[in-house]
């Protein structure tokens, strides 16, 4: 099976109250239209194409990485004009199939499913029944219950209105019937509007079986026009990513306290991780870790036994097994750490290499270092890299001790085993295991009085 299919996504998002096109805003840090998208690259021997209209060339750039086929819909004259853009472009034999760019759950089984009752005398139409169908096309049965048509709830009757199963507007067609159907549609409805909807009744007069499908849950068809519908589809996103977490043998302390704004590239066992955790990119998670609250992950690697503590912060980095970090430690971009290595409180390190069995405990910031094994770095020690132009780096060989409050001022070598003495500044290369330190002398004034505040 040849597909084509057709992501709706011109429409402005008027509810949204932002300069902002609608498919633009975000679920999981995937934009609406991504995740319509995502799913529908998933079927094979598949052509997208996108119709934008609203946003034009703002939608275009941000999703130029998108492999589909752009068309403008320069007015928006309803559904089945949108459809009509993409007319020269369908093939006669494809299988098209039309999803809309603000219908960011639907399933990939879901469409499979519906993909299976598109024939020569067949279409597919997936329709859901709601408790309040208000603001939906009602599905009219005949009394043999086969579908002969769906009315906008604008057009429809009180009866018609009573119905409570609505259309998505997601349906598969064969291509050249569906050139043929367009081609016929009019505006002559309360919207002056061209209704796609308006083929189902045209294949009905053909003899065409409308076959229906139900997704597995009415959050898979669900729409975003509004903030609080993009927030609650957030939330179901966020729950289903839990489930599936859970499922493959991760703790998660509060399920509802936790989001996955990306994907986990490999994931080991006995897992835990507590509330408020935020895991954002692609990451991998080794064996036996626990992440501690209010931790936020982007793009990073976690070796095996590693030990996150609470409120850290940690992107594009490498942690290797046997580590310990936190809390409240934050490791930037090209932080690469080796196995059994000790990143304490208030603890920055940027674009640095720290070998095994190393610790930097205590409010430190070690940016553009390279620090060997088993160095202790003491409380409030600072690699000034940066003389405002250029950035230089620091060495902390082997075995070396840092004292507290030392910086060490790039570029500078600490050679193996040396001590640096607490309170000192290093502008020098010191050399294998000998002391250095840097202070001026220590002096005590005899007889000195402490000023005391004069009365007024």
């Amino acid at each position: 099976m040849n597909i084509t299919t057709i992501i709706l996504a011109a429409g402005k998002g008027t509810r949204m109250r932002s300069d902002l096109p609608k498919i633009m805003h975000k679920i999981a840090d995937r934009s609406l239209l991504q995740h319509v998208y995502d799913m529908s690259k998933q079927l094979a021997d598949n052509k997208v194409k996108i119709v934008y209209g609203h946003g034009g060339e703002m939608v275009r750039d941000s999703l130029k990485h998108l492999d589909a086929n752009w068309i403008e819909q320069k007015q928006q004259l309803g559904t089945g004009h949108a459809v009509q853009q993409v007319t020269s472009q369908i093939a006669d034999a494809d299988t098209v199939l039309i999803l809309y760019g603000d219908v960011p759950l639907l399933k990939l089984a879901t469409v499979q499913a519906l993909l299976q009752n598109v024939s020569d005398k067949s279409l597919g139409l997936l329709t859901v029944n709601l408790t309040n169908p208000k603001g939906y096309g009602r599905i009219v049965r005949n009394s043999s219950g086969q579908v002969q048509k769906i009315v906008e709830e604008k057009d429809a009757s009180n009866d018609e209105k009573l119905i409570k199963e609505v259309n998505t507007g997601i349906m598969a067609v064969q291509g050249d019937k569906l050139k043929s159907w367009l081609s016929q549609l009019k505006n002559n409805n309360a919207q002056g509007e061209y209704y796609l909807t308006d083929i189902i009744e045209m294949a009905v007069n053909h003899q065409m079986e409308i076959i229906t499908n139900q997704p597995s849950s009415e959050a898979e068809v669900m729409g975003v026009n509004n903030r609080m519908q993009l927030s609650h589809l957030e939330r179901v996103f966020q729950q289903e990513q839990a489930h599936t977490l859970m499922e493959q043998g991760v703790t998660l302390r509060d399920p509802s306290r936790f989001d996955l704004r990306g994907s986990l590239e490999s994931l080991g066992q006995d897992i835990e991780i507590d509330i408020n955790v935020i895991l954002e990119g692609k990451n991998k998670i080794g064996n036996n870790v626990i992440i501690g609250a209010n931790t936020r992950i982007k793009n990073s690697v976690i070796g095996d036994h590693v030990e996150i503590l609470d409120n850290c912060v940690i992107e594009y980095a490498v942690i290797g097994e046997g580590s310990r970090i936190g809390p409240f430690a934050r490791l930037r971009p090209e932080t690469v750490l080796g196995n059994n290595v000790h990143i304490g409180n208030f603890v920055e390190i940027k674009k640095s290499d720290v070998a095994e069995k190393s610790k930097i405990n205590h409010l430190s910031y070690i940016g553009d270092t390279t620090v060997g094994n088993n160095v202790n770095i003491g409380a409030g020690t600072i690699t000034c890299n940066y003389d405002g132009v250029n950035k230089s780096r620091t060495v902390i060989e082997d075995g070396a001790f840092i004292g507290s409050d030392t910086q060490l001022v790039a570029p500078v070598t600490i050679g193996k085993n040396a001590t640096i003495g607490a309170g000192s500044t290093i502008t020098k290369d010191s050399p294998e295991n000998q002391l250095t330190l840097s202070r001026a002398k220590q002096v005590s004034i005899s007889g000195w009085q402490r000023p005391v505040k004069q009365e007024k």
